[in-house]
């Protein structure tokens, strides 16, 4: 688990991707498969969103989230028109629970709140549903210190332009700034920006 202390203290400025960094992927996802599945129960009678859910669930831990919609219409034989209320759900879904940050990331947070240094969150994908995951994670607070950013906005990681354009708007010099992140595409895009990179 990263700490505070575990940074160079004379970072100023300190860069999150959202998914697998702050918050589980999986933990939204999740909920997106269960309404989805309460859904189609509702709609069409069958099958059973306990058991839809289940085969969904298994189905992401396996094999990831591509094509889940077309796994299951497959095994459960409902119709295609409802890959658009799926689309729709995955966007802009009033979860049942809030997402909670991954273990030691609220303290980390708060860590860098109190020492007056700035936090952004970049992050990729639709920025539609990155904002609706960002406004129902539970962030103690913490959501007054954050700049929200979203790469696709500009162009899609690993594309440095929305970190560029950080260092400009904010007067930062690229050794000021850390980023948090997850992977290869993190990674590059850190290192096309010349910002430093911490993996968690």
């Amino acid at each position: 688990m990263i700490k505070y202390s575990d940074f160079d203290p004379s970072k100023k400025a300190f860069v999150f991707e959202l998914d697998h960094v702050l918050i589980p992927e999986r933990d939204y996802l999740l909920q997106v498969y269960y309404l989805f599945a309460n859904f189609l129960e509702y709609t069409e009678t069958i099958p059973p969103s306990a058991e839809l859910v289940e085969f969904m669930k298994k189905a992401y831990d396996n094999q990831g989230k591509q094509l889940l919609f077309e796994k299951a219409k497959e095994v459960y034989g409902f119709d295609e028109k409802y890959a658009v209320n799926f689309a729709r759900l995955h966007r802009e879904a009033k979860l049942p629970l809030p997402l909670l940050l991954n273990e030691g990331m609220l303290e980390l947070l708060q860590a860098i709140v109190i020492d007056r240094k700035l936090v952004f969150i970049v992050t990729a994908g639709d920025p539609v549903q990155q904002l609706n995951k960002i406004k129902q994670t539970e962030w103690n607070g913490l959501e007054h210190y954050l700049k929200v950013y979203f790469a696709n906005e500009l162009k899609p990681k690993p594309a440095p332009d929305v970190l560029l354009e950080i260092l400009n708007k904010y007067q930062l010099q690229a050794k000021d700034v850390v980023l948090v992140g997850a992977g290869q595409e993190d990674q590059v895009f850190a290192k096309n920006a010349e910002i430093d990179f911490v993996s968690v």
